[in-house]
């Protein structure tokens, strides 16, 4: 009974790294396609960018599966924080180029940006995200970017500093250029962003 017990157990953890170890190869893959797609999209004109948004709707599947990959034992840390950098470079990549796409055709995209930390140092940033994943499906047509924020990425502490984030507060949005800390609920996001509603009767009825 004992051997059968250990078999099974050994047996249910090397498959559980195999998963692992397929969805981090898979994320590899994505990240390097998502890399093409960008150079690709930065050709196009900026209202062929807005229609499509083929960038930041990939995104996000990609940014869940990372957060899976947070949340399981046996994953490679030095992997993981590779696969993170580089995903958050492509968000980086995608709000500068949502920002050039506004300045250039007169647009107001709606754009959070979401700074966390997953080291046991944020009560609030597990529910915080939860929250932001309840907004992206009410209203899909907000960008929200997720950064780690202390992933050590050079790129990313510019975008810290620019917004002034401070890491002792997380969680923080930045919304409309001002740093709103702790925890934001979807009713708190909808009093920040009043425009919210009137844009989602828009998008409904297209």
């Amino acid at each position: 009974i004992f051997a059968t017990a250990l078999y099974a157990s050994n047996y249910f953890n090397d498959r559980r790294l195999a998963d692992i170890q397929a969805t981090q190869d898979n994320i590899s893959i994505d990240i390097l396609s998502l890399e093409t797609q960008f150079d690709l999209l930065a050709e196009h004109s900026c209202a062929d960018i807005v229609e499509n948004s083929v960038l930041s709707d990939e995104l996000q599947p990609l940014g869940s599966r990372l957060s899976y990959l947070e949340q399981q034992p046996n994953v490679n840390q030095d992997e993981l924080a590779r696969l993170k950098r580089y995903y958050s470079l492509l968000e980086i990549k995608d709000y500068m180029l949502m920002q050039e796409v506004a300045e250039k055709c007169g647009l107001k995209p709606v754009v959070i940006l979401y700074f966390y930390s997953n080291q046991g140092d944020c009560e609030d940033c597990e529910n915080q995200g939860y929250a932001l994943t309840g907004l992206a499906q009410e209203y899909p047509f907000v960008r929200i970017y997720s950064f780690d924020f202390n992933l050590g990425l050079s790129a990313l502490r510019t975008l810290i500093d620019i917004n002034n984030i401070q890491g002792d507060q997380l969680p923080a949005l930045v919304i409309k250029n001002k740093v709103h800390y702790g925890l934001k609920t979807v009713e708190d996001i909808e009093k920040i962003l009043p425009e919210l509603a009137k844009m989602s009767t828009t998008t409904r009825n297209r």
